[in-house]
C-alpha cells in the first residue's frame, strides 16, 4: 500500500512538473520559480502536504544538485579551471566583500551575536551553482564569452565552501581551537587532493571511463560522479564540488558522450530539487520575517549584479555581457539553505531559519528573472539616457546659434541708429 502511494505521489509531481515547464516555455520563462511554488502548495503546511514520497525526492534532490555540477564541469578542462582561478581569485575577493558583508551586518542590527553574523554572511554570499546552471541552459548562454566568468565566479564560491563550512560548523557546535583546525586540515585536504587527481591524472581517469557501448558509459560516470560526491561529503567538502571536479577530469570524446546521456537525467533531476526545496518550506514562517527578508534581498541582488558586472568588465566582456553576468549571479538556493541548517539545528537564533528560507525564495524565484531581464532593461535605460545627451547637445548649438543671431540683429540696429 505504501509502495503505491509512493507512485501515486510521485507520478503526480512528475507530470505536475511536466506541465508546469511547458507553461513556463509558453512564455519563454525559466520553469525554476513555478517548480518552487509548486513545492512550496504541497510542502509543509501547504494545501496538500505529500508524505509517502518525501524520502525518495529527498534523495532525488541531492541528485539532481550533483548531475547540475556534473554537467558543468563537463563543458571545461582541468587546464581551463586552473587557468580562470588565476585569472579571476580577485573577484572571488570582491565577491564576498560585496555579499558577505551585507548578511552579517543585518545579523548584528538585529542583535543575534557574532556567530549568526558569520553563519548570514554566507547564507548572503553564496550564489546557487544549481539554479544558476539550470538559468544558463534555459537561456542558451553556456557558449557566451561571460559564462567562463560566471562559472569563475561560483567556482570561487563552491571552493570558498571547503573552508567556511567546517569554520561555521565548529563555531555554531562551540568546538576549541583544535578541534576546529583538524576538522578545516581534513576538508582542505581532500578539496586539494581531489583536484590535484582531477588536473593531473584528467587524461587516464578519461581513459578509464571511455567506452563505445552508452550503457556502460553512463554507468560509469554516473557512479564515480556520485561515489566521488558522496566521498567529498562525508569528508566536511562540498558533494557539489566533487561532481564539479569529476566532470572537469573527464574530457574529450568522453565527455562530450557524458554530456548527451546525462541531460535529460540532469533536467529530470534538477527540477526534483527544486521542487524539494519548495517542498520543506512552511509558509506560515515567512510572513513574519519577509519585510527584513525582502530588504537583504534586494540589497544583495544589487551587490550580486555589480560583483558580475566587475568580474567581467575585469576579463573585457562587452557592456552587455557585463550585465548578463551580473544578472546571472543573483540567484540562492542549496547552499545557503545547508548553512542555516547548521546554525538552526544548534539553536544560535530561532528566527534565523525563516529569515534565511524566505530570503533564499525570494531570490531564487528572482534570479531567473534578473538574468533574463537585467541586461535588456540596463540597456534601455542607457538607450534613454543616451537620447536624453545627445539632445542636450543638439540643443546647446542651437540656442549659441540663436544667441548669435540675436547679437547680429541688435548690432544692426545699433547701426542704423
Amino acid at each position: 500500500m505504501h509502495s503505491a502511494v509512493l507512485l501515486i505521489e510521485f507520478g503526480s509531481i512528475l507530470l505536475g512538473l511536466g506541465l508546469l515547464g511547458r507553461a513556463a516555455g509558453r512564455f519563454q520563462l525559466s520553469p525554476i520559480p513555478l517548480y518552487l511554488l509548486a513545492g512550496l502548495a504541497f510542502g509543509e503546511g501547504g494545501l496538500l502536504p505529500l508524505g509517502a514520497s518525501e524520502e525518495f525526492v529527498a534523495i532525488g534532490a541531492e541528485i539532481g544538485v550533483i548531475l547540475l555540477l556534473l554537467m558543468l564541469g563537463l563543458e571545461y578542462t582541468a587546464g581551463d579551471l586552473v587557468t580562470n582561478l588565476k585569472a579571476h581569485y580577485p573577484s572571488g575577493l570582491v565577491d564576498c566583500a560585496l555579499n558577505a558583508v551585507p548578511g552579517a551586518v543585518a545579523a548584528l542590527l538585529l542583535g543575534w551575536g557574532p556567530v549568526a553574523a558569520v553563519v548570514l554572511g554566507g547564507v548572503t554570499w553564496i550564489s546557487s551553482s544549481g539554479v544558476i546552471a539550470k538559468v544558463l541552459g534555459d537561456l542558451g548562454r553556456v557558449g557566451n564569452r561571460e559564462t567562463p566568468v560566471i562559472l569563475s565566479v561560483l567556482v570561487l564560491e563552491d571552493l570558498a565552501m571547503a573552508v567556511y563550512l567546517p569554520i561555521v560548523t565548529a563555531l555554531v557546535a562551540g568546538a576549541g581551537l583544535l578541534a576546529g583546525s583538524v576538522t578545516l586540515a581534513v576538508a582542505l585536504g581532500a578539496a586539494g587532493l581531489v583536484l590535484f587527481v582531477a588536473v593531473r591524472y584528467g587524461r587516464v581517469i578519461s581513459r578509464f571511463v571511455s567506452n563505445d557501448d552508452p550503457e556502460k558509459l553512463l554507468l560509469v560516470v554516473l557512479g564515480l560522479t556520485i561515489l566521488v560526491a558522496g566521498v567529498a561529503q562525508q569528508l566536511q567538502v562540498s558533494a557539489a564540488v566533487g561532481a564539479f571536479l569529476v566532470g572537469i577530469a573527464l574530457s574529450g570524446e568522453v565527455a562530450e558522450g557524458a554530456h548527451t546521456l546525462l541531460s535529460p537525467l540532469r533536467d529530470l533531476f534538477a527540477a526534483v530539487f527544486f521542487v524539494f526545496f519548495g517542498l520543506h518550506t512552511d509558509p506560515a514562517s515567512i510572513p513574519p520575517v519577509l519585510l527584513p527578508a525582502l530588504a537583504l534581498a534586494l540589497l544583495t541582488a544589487a551587490t550580486k549584479i555589480a560583483t558580475g558586472y566587475w568580474a567581467a568588465r575585469r576579463a573585457g566582456i562587452s557592456v552587455r555581457g557585463r550585465w548578463r553576468a551580473g544578472g546571472a549571479l543573483v540567484a540562492r538556493g542549496e547552499f545557503s539553505i545547508v548553512i542555516a541548517g547548521l546554525a538552526v539545528g544548534a539553536g544560535i537564533e530561532p528566527s534565523l531559519g525563516p529569515l534565511a528560507t524566505a530570503y533564499v525564495l525570494i531570490l531564487v524565484v528572482l534570479g531567473p528573472l534578473t538574468a533574463r531581464y537585467t541586461e535588456p532593461l540596463a540597456r534601455r535605460l542607457g538607450g534613454r539616457r543616451t537620447a536624453r545627451k545627445r539632445s542636450s547637445q543638439t540643443a546647446e548649438p542651437a540656442e549659441a546659434g540663436a544667441a548669435e543671431a540675436g547679437a547680429a540683429e541688435a548690432g544692426a540696429s545699433v547701426g542704423e541708429s
